[in-house]
């Protein structure tokens, strides 16, 4: 062996029994108490949102035989969020509005039901409708140009922006011209 391979091999000995594990272990486990933290500190943020939207009345449910009624249109696809009517980013948690999911939409003359597995389903009558539109973003989720179908409705007296987006966009253009129709024929009636 030459004396520089002996030298490396000295190195590389004298690295592997510098190794200091109990430093190691500390930092990992103080990155894992960190993320925790940081977990813990968003779930309290979602509760406190909640709280704060507490005076929101509960969505309707869906009334008996609703599903007899004539479908309009129907849509398979994902729910991103509900919020305040015009301010994308202001998320409404309260009553599970703030769960994404899968949904299923369907539109009747008597409203338009959203039924969410693994979520809570709820049902906007036609009276509550106020209008539909397509969008690119809505409370953090950015899509390109008409990727979400917006849903404006009133829920008591405050209005609320839902963006649903189909797995098909192409059926979006007729979900806004279908809503607005049905918005249009339920005017004159007490809101």
């Amino acid at each position: 062996m030459t004396t520089q391979t002996l030298y490396l091999l000295a190195a590389e000995q004298k690295s592997a029994e510098v190794t200091d594990w109990s430093a190691r272990i500390s930092w990992v486990i103080g990155l894992v108490v960190l993320v925790v933290f940081v977990y813990w500190l968003m779930r309290q943020g979602w509760k406190w949102r909640g709280s704060l939207q507490s005076d929101l009345p509960a969505p309707a449910t869906a009334p008996e035989g609703s599903a007899d009624g004539e479908k309009l249109l129907t849509l398979c696809g994902r729910y991103h969020a509900s919020t305040t009517a015009g301010q994308w980013l202001d998320r409404i948690v309260a009553h599970g509005l703030g769960t994404r999911s899968r949904v299923e939409l369907t539109l009747t003359a008597d409203g338009l039901d959203v039924v969410r597995p693994g979520a809570s389903d709820f049902f906007v009558p036609a009276a509550d409708l106020r209008g539909a539109r397509t969008e690119r973003a809505l409370a953090g989720k950015v899509l390109p140009e008409g990727g979400l179908l917006v849903i404006t409705w009133a829920l008591g007296d405050r209005l609320i922006d839902s963006g649903f987006r189909s797995d098909h966009s192409a059926e979006h253009p007729a979900w806004v011209d279908a809503v607005n129709h049905l918005t249009s024929t339920t005017e004159g009636i007490a809101r």
